[in-house]
């Protein structure tokens, strides 16, 4: 199987998996533990917490360790949102956001936050002057991913930052797209929380982190929890933050994305002349890694199967929302149709993609122009 759904999740590197076996072995006190086994724990945890903090430009001290991606959206922004509640109930955020965001803000909306979602513009990118127009004088909070999962646009964080900053609004942004591909530390100074997780860059599936900065006030989802300073209960899982840092670091060693345009631009010259339409923004504001392309008259779930058959494993969209009608929210709030929307598919590729991969799946994909009128 060529596997091209890299942006659903990634096998363990090697060196992730010998760390994961080692701190399960050598570490498997709870860190919460006072004996020496906890402390022995407790320190490998601490360590890790510095180091992610090291490579994401963060402080230490707001680094909290989740479950992945989705708790640390929810977290971060229900507890921000309702320790901020007192001075607004607005919030905004995007139509083009991860299920977990829409999840958080529809729980909000049941505790009274009036919620604004924002559409894309035709370079699958948020308008800078729509959302200022769409700032109140009570939003307390506004949410938007660094890195669309579906198409791979990158937004204007270092522009956004300070147009909130002026007027005292909080920034929370999920970068579980964006950590290991792209450096984080440029938008550090504007984002007052953000998401990250482990299985995206080669690490183990189970864990993540979230930053909300240390001179940030938040409210605990849950009262009454005692782990990562109350913001999360249960054990934290060490062996697995220990495997997701290593996997972090060897990311972040390097933030070429060479190979990855090298790449595709291949599939592009490839399918030149091809019915299949790239969904993208321009090269500054886009992912490589990240293809979002539909086909008019073949919907994206025919694409998937049909080059499954072929082995190759593509995605019709976000894995979270696979088993929805959701999986193509980017496209639809760059104002396409529903039946559109379900011509969209996405190829996704990394570290170990060959050129030579890429080019079976360009004559894979061309296959298919007989099946329909081209």
């Amino acid at each position: 199987m060529f596997y091209f759904d890299y942006a659903a999740t990634t096998k363990m590197s090697e060196e992730a998996l010998q760390v994961y076996i080692k701190a399960n072995r050598d570490f498997f006190g709870n860190s919460s533990s006072l004996h020496n086994e906890g402390g022995r724990a407790q320190f490998i945890l601490e360590q890790c917490r510095d180091s992610l903090a090291q490579l994401t430009g963060a402080k230490p001290e707001g680094i909290y360790f989740t479950s992945g991606g989705t708790e640390s959206n929810i977290l971060a922004i229900c507890s921000l949102a309702r320790s901020a509640k007192k001075r607004g109930s607005h919030l905004i955020t995007s139509q083009a956001e991860h299920s977990s965001v829409h999840s958080a803000m529809a729980y909000l909306e049941k505790e009274g936050f009036q919620i604004t979602k924002l559409p894309l513009n035709a370079q699958g990118v948020i308008d800078l002057h729509e959302l200022a127009a769409t700032i109140r004088p009570d939003t307390v909070l506004v949410s938007l991913q660094y890195i669309n999962q579906e198409i791979g646009t990158v937004q204007p964080i270092q522009k956004i930052g300070p147009l909130l900053k002026e007027k005292g609004i909080l920034l929370h942004s999920d970068c579980v797209q964006a950590f290991g591909k792209i450096d984080l530390r440029p938008i550090m100074k504007w984002v007052d929380s953000f998401s990250v997780t482990s299985h995206k860059l080669f690490g183990p599936k189970g864990t993540g982190a979230v930053y909300i900065h240390p001179c940030t006030r938040w409210q605990p989802l849950f009262p009454g929890l005692t782990h990562e300073k109350g913001l999360r209960g249960g054990t934290v899982n060490v062996p697995a933050i220990a495997a997701f840092t290593a996997a972090a670091e060897a990311a972040c060693r390097s933030f070429s994305l060479d190979k990855e345009w090298s790449l595709r631009r291949r599939l592009k010259k490839q399918l030149t002349g091809s019915p299949f339409e790239w969904i993208e923004a321009d090269d500054e504001q886009q992912l490589p890694s990240i293809i979002g392309m539909k086909r008019n008259g073949m919907e994206g779930q025919l694409v998937m199967l049909k080059l499954n058959e072929q082995g190759f494993a593509i995605s019709t969209g976000s894995a979270c929302d696979s088993r929805s009608e959701n999986g193509t929210k980017a496209i639809m709030a760059m104002g396409c149709s529903l039946e559109e929307a379900k011509q969209f598919f996405r190829i996704s590729f990394g570290r170990f993609t060959t050129h030579e991969e890429m080019e079976k799946l360009g004559d894979g994909l061309l296959q298919l122009c007989g099946m329909a009128t081209c």
